[in-house]
């Protein structure tokens, strides 16, 4: 199998990636670690992907990996610029191709988080939105409360939706209610096309819960 290098030197393997993903998916946070990590599996329990975000970072980067061995490679995501509102990320598979990007829509996502997701030729293929913007907020509010805060991932869970520029609704990724609000269920709700939008809808759903967790 060959091989090639992408991003600080790490050597990556030509991995191709099972694409009959056995939906709904889960988005487990691992908790007690210094990095911001998590697992994706299937409806079976089955590993699909590690995902690692790397820290102290000015340029954001996340890796994919086969599993928590970390071993494999499978694409890499990365900002087009430091820090900033305004980025955009994009994904990368294991041979270094470009495979599209997503990115916040402006200063609409401050209250209503939305992101555009684009191929690989840049035309716009998706939009990400949050369904319910109190949910989110009540979540971060409720979050500050002493003893209160411990229960939000049962009270407050956000849902954002996955929609072709028509409309046709694609996908919902939930919060679960969980103790430590660590899970999301990645629910498929539409049919996706041979050309890679099933590996850009979840690259962007694993960036867009990164970046939005921060936020609550």
């Amino acid at each position: 199998m060959e091989e090639g290098v992408i991003d600080d030197g790490i050597l990556a393997k030509e991995v191709v990636p099972t694409k009959e993903f056995n939906f709904p998916l889960e988005l487990e946070f691992k908790i007690g670690t210094l990095s911001n990590d998590f697992i994706a599996r299937d409806a079976g329990g089955k590993t699909i992907a590690y995902v690692r975000q790397k820290l102290f970072k000015f340029k954001e980067a996340v890796q994919i990996f086969t599993d928590d061995s970390k071993k494999d490679v499978l694409y890499t995501i990365a900002a087009d610029r430091i820090i900033d509102f305004r980025a955009c990320y994009g994904f990368k598979n294991a041979a270094g191709e470009n495979l599209g990007k997503v990115g916040r829509k402006g200063m609409k996502s401050l209250w209503k988080a939305t992101y555009n997701v684009f191929d690989e030729h840049d035309n716009q293929e998706f939009t990400i939105q949050e369904e319910n913007p109190w949910a989110k907020m009540g979540d971060a509010l409720l979050g500050e409360i002493p003893v209160v805060n411990f229960f939000t991932g049962y009270m407050c869970n956000p849902r954002y939706t996955l929609k072709r520029p028509d409309g046709t609704l694609v996908a919902r990724l939930s919060k679960e209610k969980s103790f430590w609000g660590r899970r999301f269920k990645l629910e498929k709700l539409g049919e996706l096309e041979d050309g890679g939008e099933d590996d850009r809808m979840l690259l962007s759903f694993m960036m867009m819960v990164l970046l939005e967790r921060r936020r609550g």
